[in-house]
């Protein structure tokens, strides 16, 4: 089993391989977004980053699900059936987040 500092080591270089890959800036925001907020639907992200960037709803949901899926930073909270998911990010990751996304500014 794996120690709480390997686990975040690990998804420390996830996070640096996923923004390696942000041509236009995008990932980064997004991740941005999540540090600030906290607590976000795909709709609510999708209205900030389509402020900035030419995106479609499918794009944001999907990297949403690859940061929740792939990386384990996000509590997936959907209350009813009816209601949109919440994706919140995880307290002991905050730091992290904030502190990777911030490097490459």
């Amino acid at each position: 089993m794996r120690s709480a500092a390997d686990l975040k080591k690990e998804i420390e270089k996830r996070l640096k391989n996923y923004l390696s890959r942000d041509k236009d800036g995008i990932r980064r925001e997004l991740l941005n977004i999540f540090v600030k907020v906290k607590s976000v639907t795909v709709e609510d992200t999708h209205n900030k980053l389509k402020e900035r960037f030419a995106i479609s709803y499918q794009s944001v949901a999907s990297m949403i699900g690859i940061i929740a899926s792939k990386m384990g930073i996000l509590h997936i909270i959907k209350a009813r059936d009816n209601d949109q998911t919440q994706y919140v990010l995880k307290d002991q990751y905050a730091d992290l987040v904030a502190r990777v996304v911030g490097a490459g500014t």
